[in-house]
C-alpha cells in the first residue's frame, strides 16, 4: 500500500489509459455498432439495398473509393447528414482506410437515429486486400 501511495500518479495514469483502452469499443457496444467483414459487407450492399458510406478525407477518398460510395469526410459528417438521411431505414456500411474513423462516425449516425449501421471491418484496406474493385 505505501508503494501505491508514494507512486499514485503512475496508477492515476494507468487507469486512465485502461479508460481510453476500453472507452472506445464499450461505447460502440452501446450504441450498438457492429463490425463487418468484406464479405458480408458486400451481401449487404447487393442484397439489402446497402449503402456505403465513405468518411475519409477527400484527397483520400480520390486517391481511390468503393463504386457508388457516399463520400460524406468525417469533419463534415454533422453538417452532411442530410445527404444520407434518404438512407436512414437502410443499411448503411461507414467505412474509412482502417475502421478507426469510421468507428467514431458510426456512433454519431446511430445518435442521429440511423437505425441499421455498420462499419467495415478493416476499412478500404481490407477491401484492396481481397481485390475487389476501386475507382478514382
Amino acid at each position: 500500500m505505501h508503494f501505491i501511495l508514494n507512486n499514485w500518479y503512475l496508477f492515476l495514469g494507468l487507469f486512465v489509459v485502461l479508460f481510453l483502452l476500453v472507452w472506445g469499443p464499450l461505447r460502440q457496444m452501446i450504441y450498438g455498432i457492429h463490425h463487418v467483414s468484406v464479405a458480408e459487407a458486400v451481401r449487404l450492399v447487393n442484397h439489402a439495398q446497402g449503402v456505403v458510406v465513405d468518411v475519409r478525407e477527400n484527397d483520400e477518398y480520390r486517391s481511390g473509393h468503393i463504386p457508388k460510395s457516399i463520400h460524406v469526410p468525417l469533419s463534415g459528417l454533422a453538417s452532411g447528414l442530410t445527404q444520407l438521411d434518404k438512407y436512414k431505414a437502410r443499411p448503411l456500411i461507414v467505412c474509412c482506410r482502417t475502421s478507426q474513423r469510421s468507428a467514431r462516425a458510426a456512433v454519431l449516425l446511430r445518435q442521429k437515429q440511423f437505425a441499421n449501421v455498420q462499419v467495415l471491418a478493416g476499412g478500404i484496406t481490407a477491401w484492396q486486400g481481397e481485390n475487389l474493385p476501386v475507382e478514382k
